[in-house]
């Protein structure tokens, strides 16, 4: 796949990362993984983000990576693309890239740098650095340290043919207009905010249609509902799901920090497809949150 056939597939449709699988010792479980991949690629999504942040990117140990990358191509070969999730210092992205690209992946998502502050021209010569060793598509994550201003991202689009697409994570409205304004086409526009259904019309109406969904890990029918209700400016459907699910759902994710993952693992588990627990710094969710969250999703039927 090249990055402009990637570009077109991202263009459209729901997007997804699936919670990676952890046995009770904390070990990835490829089995588990590969079930819930199965279950997953059927519901319609345009692509899985394989080792997202829904994924524990940043818990994973280099071989547990590659394992997990692998697992995810040769599941999904026939049915849905996989993309990877990069990060952590550039010459560790550089490698984590050219992993995920040996392995088959079809685009990269380029997660912020770890934890250091950087200049404007510091933060695109990595991204810049990353994008140039690999031949595959890459998406940059504009998300807490990794904030690029629209004259860079036009510099990186100019020198990375191969970089094309920009996912928020910000909720920067000024910044993400200025973006699609100076950009324009040459990108494709990933709403990346958690939870992103409640952002979801909103970001929209800026021309950005496309977002990733994490409760696809636990309700794919609903969250395939309401992206379709979000195309279709269906505002009745769009405004009874805020309402009796996804405000009700941040009140519970909103508790602790860290949550927005770990919620997604316990959906998982109450849907029957159990994930094994967070790794920390991660914590799970209480036993009154998660019947909390087993009640909400209740209310919304079969999936």
């Amino acid at each position: 796949m090249t990055p402009q056939e990637l570009k077109s597939i991202l263009s459209a449709g729901l997007l997804s990362f699936p919670v990676t699988d952890f046995n009770a010792q904390g070990d990835f479980d490829p089995a588990g993984y590969i079930k819930r991949l199965e279950w997953l690629a059927p519901y319609g999504a345009s692509a899985l983000f394989a080792a997202g942040g829904t994924g524990e990117f940043f818990s994973l140990a280099a071989d547990e990576y590659s394992a997990i990358i692998k697992t995810a191509v040769d599941t999904c070969a026939k049915s849905v693309p996989i993309l990877a999730g990069v990060g952590g210092s550039t010459r560790q992205a550089i490698a984590y890239a050219q992993e995920a690209e040996r392995l088959g992946a079809k685009g990269l998502l380029l997660l912020p740098h770890y934890l250091t502050e950087a200049s404007q021209d510091g933060v695109a010569a990595h991204v810049e650095a990353v994008c140039k060793s690999v031949n595959i598509g890459v998406i940059v994550y504009n998300r807490n340290v990794c904030r690029l201003t629209p004259p860079l991202l036009e510099k990186l689009a100019e020198r990375c043919p191969n970089l094309v697409g920009y996912k928020d994570g910000l909720g920067d409205i000024e910044l993400m207009v200025s973006v699609r304004r100076r950009l324009g086409d040459r990108f494709s526009y990933l709403g990346g905010l958690p939870t992103a259904e409640v952002f979801a019309a909103a970001y929209k109406a800026l021309g950005v249609p496309v977002y990733s969904s994490a409760v696809f890990n636990f309700i794919p029918k609903t969250a395939m509902d309401f992206y379709h209700a979000i195309a279709k400016d269906d505002h009745e459907t769009v405004g009874k799901l805020i309402d009796d699910f996804f405000l009700p759902y941040l009140d519970i994710r909103n508790r602790k920090a860290g949550y927005a993952v770990s919620i997604v693992k316990a959906g998982a588990k109450i849907a029957g497809y159990d994930a094994g627990p967070v790794r920390t710094p991660l914590t799970d969710l209480t036993g009154e949150e998660y019947e909390m969250l087993a009640a909400l999703m209740d209310k919304l039927g079969p999936q």
